[in-house]
């Protein structure tokens, strides 16, 4: 969920939550160990299950609460996370949300849960999700070749609308580019078009015919921004805000043109730039990113996003998506990763359906669980790797194993773009 992306400048594609947006080179270690997740001490042993209806997911006792809280402050001592705000909602067995830790060094602003965020390749979830509204309204069609919106593609007439959605198109990605790499960090500020983004990826020979394999690809999303643009007639920020976020009643996210970020919002921290050094990310401009990871949003705004992005029902009990294209939505064939299936752009982890995202200086995790209708959505400021895994990976992985032991949110780190 992810995810993941591969992070931008050594120049190779990793995946510890392959459906992230960021810009640097090293992946995370594989996952498998106890609660702390490849980290060096040992969490707290879990107290007995407690009975739900499902069997699903855990009742939110006392007892459990005390572990999250202990897990998730050990997981920020290990991976060195400034803060996190953690939402775990189910309709039976109670729900937690929780921040912990400074949104800002330098001032000790507290984090809190009603703070925006970047939630980078979360943003994915967003674009496909108009893409497949323009599909029901008869606007698109997803075997359609991208070559009828969108001239100059390599192999355009043999790529559909539906392989760059499942990341199955071959195409390179523009993010393992080293020139954009550099322009990126020596101006992090500097807008970016969508044209110029694309021209980075088509320098490049594709990586094998359409269809052949799973390679997660930010180039992919850029070209179905495109699409929504010119089927729904509108700029994307525009059709998704009115076809989207409005019908979902998302008050409080959004696509952002340029580098504004709404307050309050956290301070970001990142080690992906020019000299390798820590540096702080609000006012960077996300437009790097564009239709693949530039937009904001909030907690609770993501709390209602993962039921209706994982079931194509909005909160009122109404469609979004018709059944039969939620249906092709959560089609997820096998990846790269073990444990892990990809539909048009979704992850099923383990029966955790949703996407992660990070790009510099945030991280983010949006997942539903159907059997129990169970939600998880964690967010942090910072994308720094802790012994080559994704902050918000641990975090995920630590607190599945507690409140839902069967159905574990582990994508290991294998050779993926993030």
């Amino acid at each position: 969920m992810t995810h993941a992306c591969r992070r931008l400048r050594r120049g190779a594609v990793t995946a510890t939550a392959v459906g992230m947006l960021t810009v640097s080179v090293t992946g995370p270690a594989a996952f498998g160990a106890p609660v702390s997740v490849r980290t060096a001490a040992t969490a707290p042993q879990p107290p007995p299950p407690s009975a739900s209806p499902t069997g699903e997911v855990r009742t939110l006792t006392p007892a459990v609460t005390r572990q999250l809280d202990e897990t998730v402050r050990q997981v920020m001592r290990e991976a060195n996370v400034p803060g996190v705000s953690v939402g775990l909602w189910t309709p039976h067995q109670g729900t937690y949300t929780r921040s912990f830790g400074v949104a800002d060094k330098s001032s000790g602003r507290p984090m809190s849960p009603d703070l925006y965020t970047r939630i980078g390749s979360e943003t994915k979830t967003f674009t496909v999700t108009a893409l497949l509204k323009l599909v029901d309204e008869g606007k698109a069609g997803l075997d359609d070749p991208i070559g009828r919106y969108v001239a100059g593609v390599p192999n355009g007439d043999r790529i559909t609308l539906r392989e760059l959605a499942g990341m199955r198109s071959g195409l390179f990605n523009y993010t393992e580019d080293p020139d954009f790499f550099e322009a990126l960090t020596s101006d992090p500020r500097r807008p970016f078009t969508p044209h110029e983004l694309l021209a980075y990826a088509f320098r490049h020979p594709v990586l094998f015919p359409p269809g052949q394999k799973f390679s997660y690809c930010n180039t992919n999303l850029i070209l179905l921004g495109l699409v929504v643009e010119k089927a729904g007639g509108k700029p994307v920020q525009d059709y998704i805000h009115d076809n989207v976020l409005a019908p979902a009643g998302l008050r409080h996210t959004l696509f952002p043109t340029d580098a504004a970020f709404p307050s309050p919002h956290a301070q970001g921290y990142t080690d992906q730039t020019a000299t390798g050094k820590v540096q702080d990310t609000a006012g960077w401009n996300p437009s790097w990113a564009w239709t693949a990871g530039a937009m904001i949003s909030s907690l609770d705004d993501l709390r209602g996003w993962a039921r209706t992005v994982a079931t194509g029902v909005l909160p009122d009990g109404t469609t979004l998506i018709s059944p039969a294209t939620q249906k092709q939505r959560l089609t997820t064939p096998p990846t790269t990763i073990p444990g892990a299936g990809y539909g048009l752009g979704i992850f099923n982890v383990q029966g955790w359906i949703g996407h992660n995202g990070s790009l510099p200086g945030y991280e983010s995790l949006t997942i539903y669980l159907p059997a129990a209708q169970a939600t998880l959505v964690v967010l942090l400021n910072t994308d720094i790797n802790h012994n080559g895994a994704e902050p918000s990976t641990l975090f995920g992985e630590a607190i599945t194993k507690i409140v839902s032991p069967g159905h574990v949110f582990n994508l290991p780190a294998q050779p993926a773009a993030r």
